[in-house]
């Protein structure tokens, strides 16, 4: 990977996360500049931009620089017919039924958390894991931000892998998980309209529980605790224990980063290497409205060589 030389990078965290200030994502950008956003984005898994005021289209246009924008989501659908690319989380609107997402979680979003008197469960997830092909990205733009509260942290997938021990990576290189879009939130903790929506067809995929990542060659944990069902290979009961573990090594502080929004602030995240975890501290009554984008991803392999595939679904575009 060739780390940047152009741009005026700044980590946050020891293993993930890096804020690239100068640049201005409204205009064109040289394909200099575009290179080293990559590069950085494959060095800290999720970078940040601030004081962006960008419009819809460009939006859009921002992520088509990595490849194309796919739809705003399997199930749940557009808010913006000009912009069907655009996935709407707004809090308010959720707590009425209305728009998508169970925030940063409702397949693969951001958002939610308490405001608007949802209240959801906090979990960890990768975006839309789904489908056979997850999203290589994800490109969150904050429109409307409380004052305070409504942070998202984000995990390194890879630096999780290479921590644990040898015996359970090679245990793990070996193994399949069902992953399906089933929202594991308790009754009454989200709008029943909302979760029929999402649940609305059957989509279910086999990923490898270690993914080789396409571009870097580093091998990254692919579980997450918000879609991932079950593990192929084992029993119910073995994989219960093995994904509980396998959920609290991944969420390790040591691993995360935490990003305080402001509007017009902009989170671009590979979604290949990581897992992100869903607000749950909005103040009540306060407004939290974001606007993502998701750019088309490849079907994972394992170290097996073993490419994912659908059980009940198709390639999602």
């Amino acid at each position: 990977m060739t780390l940047t030389t152009v741009l005026d990078v700044r980590p946050l965290a020891g293993h993930i996360g890096a804020e690239i200030l100068g640049v201005d994502l409204s205009e064109p950008l040289p394909t200099d500049v575009v290179a080293e956003i990559r590069a950085t984005l494959l060095r800290w898994k999720v970078v940040f931009f601030r004081e962006q005021t960008l419009t819809q289209e460009q939006h859009v246009a921002f992520g088509r620089y990595f490849g194309e924008v796919t739809r705003a989501h399997p199930t749940l659908p557009a808010m913006f017919p000009d912009h069907p690319e655009i996935l709407l989380l707004d809090n308010q609107l959720i707590a009425k039924g209305e728009g998508a997402g169970k925030g940063e979680g409702a397949g693969g979003g951001e958002g939610a958390g308490k405001g608007g008197g949802v209240s959801i469960d906090s979990l960890w997830h990768t975006d839309v894991t789904f489908v056979p092909n997850p999203p290589m990205g994800s490109i969150l733009r904050g429109v409307v931000v409380p004052d305070y509260g409504g942070d998202t942290q984000w995990t390194n997938l890879v630096v999780a892998y290479e921590e644990l021990s040898a015996p359970v990576q090679r245990l793990c290189d070996e193994l399949h998980a069902v992953h399906h879009n089933v929202l594991p939130v308790k009754r009454g903790h989200l709008s029943d309209q909302l979760k029929i929506q999402f649940q609305s067809q059957d989509l279910r995929s086999v990923h490898p529980v270690v993914r080789v990542h396409p571009e870097t060659g580093e091998r990254a944990l692919f579980v997450n605790p918000n879609f991932t069902d079950y593990i192929v290979e084992l029993s119910r009961r073995e994989s219960r224990h093995l994904l509980a573990m396998l959920y609290e090594h991944l969420a390790n502080p040591a691993y995360t980063c935490r990003f305080r929004w402001q509007p017009g602030s902009v989170a671009f995240w590979d979604n290949r290497a990581t897992c992100h975890l869903v607000p749950t501290d909005v103040p009540k009554g306060a407004q939290r409205s974001m606007q993502r984008i998701t750019i088309a991803g490849d079907l994972p392999v394992g170290p097996d060589g073993q490419t994912s595939y659908p059980v009940a679904g198709q390639i999602f575009d």
